[in-house]
């Protein structure tokens, strides 16, 4: 299960990456480009991606 969870925290961390650069319209070719909304929530899933790996990782088995 602790793979997983580091995975999913990764992939998460990855997803709100790339969502706030296409919210501030480095990434172009989509609904989300320029869209301020995206910019907003990207940061949010970016830190609830890693503090799960983070979590993850320091939990006991």
């Amino acid at each position: 299960m602790k793979p997983f969870l580091i995975g999913l925290g990764a992939l998460l961390a990855l997803t709100g990456a790339v969502w706030t650069l296409q919210g501030l319209g480095y990434i172009g070719g989509s609904f989300m480009s320029g869209n301020t909304t995206w910019a907003i929530i990207g940061p949010i899933v970016l830190v609830a991606g890693l503090a799960l790996a983070v979590w993850t990782l320091r939990r006991r088995s």
